[in-house]
């Protein structure tokens, strides 16, 4: 299946917060991503990720393994998503060391999550905050086919206007790239 996503910097966070807040209940989450890569960093290279990411919530604690291919989407960034719940993550985190790989970036998201049907898909809309990362965002998605993504990436389009989000809010930033960059702004300032 392929991620159908848009992200957006929201503008108006408390107004994007109660349009949403009229569609479904929102779950407050805290989400500890660990991506790694190879000691030559063969799957940046290769634009694919791979991720442990712990989720904090109110009921429950969660770990996710995600591994994401290649963009099949250059505008959106969407790409194919394999997911897989698993019970330990630091069984997790100490084989993907063990097979060789390196965290090559942690850090963590604050998130607000609403899950409701729009356009006649199951939506996932996520409103993020990242400590090292300037401003509040909004990613919209949906899992699709790949031969739907032209389709789900116009009725993705569709709900950010109805949720207040212009065409030119939209970015294709990636959180890992900015904490890394935040990152070495800080060393360099240290020095």
């Amino acid at each position: 299946m392929i991620e159908a996503e848009l992200k957006a910097r929201v503008h108006a966070p408390q107004e994007t917060l109660r349009r949403l807040d009229e569609r479904a209940e929102g779950r407050a989450e805290v989400y500890q991503d660990t991506y790694y890569d190879t000691v030559d960093g063969s799957l940046e290279a290769r634009d694919e990720e791979l991720r442990v990411r712990t989720v904090h919530g109110r009921d429950e604690t969660r770990t996710i393994l995600t591994f994401k291919g290649a963009r099949v989407d250059e505008e959106s960034g969407s790409k194919p998503e394999h997911e897989t719940r698993v019970e330990d993550a630091e069984a997790v985190h100490a084989t993907l060391r063990g097979l060789g790989y390196v965290p090559a970036v942690a850090f963590e998201k604050r998130c607000r999550n609403y899950t409701f049907q729009a356009r006649g898909r199951q939506m996932l809309a996520t409103l993020v905050r990242v400590s090292e990362v300037d401003g509040t965002f909004l990613e919209l998605e949906t899992l699709v086919e790949e031969r739907e993504v032209p389709t789900a990436l116009d009725d993705i389009r569709t709900v950010l206007a109805e949720l207040g989000i212009d065409e030119e809010d939209l970015t294709r930033e990636l959180y890992t790239a900015a904490v890394k960059a935040h990152r070495l702004g800080e060393a360099a300032g240290s020095v």
